[in-house]
């Protein structure tokens, strides 16, 4: 089949969503599917072993000045995207949200395409009152519709699926996990994690604290913040990019990586010795994922902790409240102190290998698909 994935960005952008409409496109070529890719062209397109790129032109200037990442495609690249689903066999949409996936869905409905909507994210409850009340607005009048015409949708998570309970959907929607590549994820081996420190450029010795993830608001940066004033001992390094400077800070505690990716990525997981994301409005996020791979302890909010439920007992679930982030990094400093303090458990590297398999993943999808033509 003809598989067009409709996504905000492309991989290269950094954020969950991206990487994973990155992983299932090379998973589904490998099942010896055609895959096109449509994102707004402001990254490095596909290389041609994932996807064949369709680049829409699109105006950012929302992410620019709020964080959020959400572009705008001109008229010329919703010319382009209408083609591209009239020459696909199914579209493959992830988040209903995004103007390019609200305007993916109208063009398959127009061409008697069928769509397969992915849902990762559901309320993002920001500090800002005006936000929030944006935020539930936009879910009520754009997610919720996008997920009751879709002709399949899947939740990646069961907490996305608890919010969005009640929409009349076309067929029962189907709860799939994201997969995670444990052949590059892994637990540090004898001498790997001094290695890795090394290629990284930090300290051999002393506890390393790691986040990965977008330099957003929602992703609990301020917690971050106040967590490492508050525990200088502790080397905080956090990898990703986005408006928050976290550099900025001024803390000498506080080390800053961006641009990593593949191996790059993964050797800084080996690096660390727990992985904390203060993070809110999270489905199950993938790097949570990615940490349990590579076998760390890890802290996050209590929401992504009970996404599912069969992780529980390798993850911290901890309240995170943005509008106290010196309470939130207190709770996550003790919460931190006892990870540091714990043996290591190669449970959550086993865990994440024999219950997140991509290829597993990638067939369920492709079953889904072939349900629908």
């Amino acid at each position: 089949m003809r598989l067009l994935t409709v996504t905000h960005f492309y991989e290269e952008h950094g954020g969950g969503i991206e990487r994973v409409a990155g992983q299932l496109n090379r998973q589904l070529k490998a099942l010896g599917h055609e895959t096109i890719w449509a994102a707004s062209e402001s990254d490095t397109p596909p290389a041609p072993d994932t996807a064949e790129p369709v680049p829409l032109r699109c105006v950012n200037t929302i992410e620019r000045l709020t964080g959020l990442p959400m572009p705008i495609p001109s008229p010329g690249a919703l010319r382009r995207l209408g083609r591209a689903v009239a020459e696909c066999d199914a579209v493959i949409i992830h988040d209903a949200l995004y103007a390019t996936s609200v305007a993916a869905l109208r063009a398959a409905r127009r061409r008697g395409k069928p769509v397969l909507l992915v849902q990762h994210i559901a309320a993002i409850p920001f500090r800002s009152r005006i936000m929030r009340g944006v935020m539930g607005l936009a879910n009520r009048m754009v997610s919720r519709p996008m997920l009751k015409a879709a002709d399949q949708v899947i939740f990646i998570s069961g907490t996305t699926a608890a919010y969005f309970e009640g929409v009349r959907f076309r067929r029962p929607p189907v709860l799939a996990f994201n997969g995670v590549d444990v052949g590059l994820f892994r637990p540090a081996g004898p001498g790997e994690k001094a290695a890795a420190r090394a290629a990284h450029a930090l300290a051999a010795d002393g506890p390393v604290a790691l986040f990965v993830g977008r330099f957003v608001e929602k992703k609990g940066l301020n917690v971050l913040r106040a967590l490492a004033a508050a525990r200088p001992d502790v080397l905080f390094v956090l990898a990703g990019g986005g408006p928050i400077d976290p550099a900025g800070w001024g803390l000498s505690n506080v080390a800053v990586r961006q641009g990593l990716a593949g191996e790059r990525l993964a050797s800084l997981y080996r690096a660390a010795d727990a992985f904390v994301l203060p993070s809110v409005g999270e489905g199950y996020p993938l790097v949570v994922q990615e940490a349990l791979a590579s076998g760390l302890p890890i802290l996050c909010g209590a929401e992504s902790a009970r996404a599912d439920p069969a992780a529980a007992p390798f993850l911290t679930g901890l309240p995170v409240d943005l509008n106290r982030p010196e309470a939130t990094a207190t709770a996550f400093a003790t919460a931190l102190d006892a990870a540091l303090a714990a043996p290591a458990n190669p449970g959550a590297a086993v865990f994440a290998r024999d219950r997140y398999s991509w290829e597993g993943v990638a067939r369920r999808y492709e079953a889904a698909i072939r349900a629908l033509t």
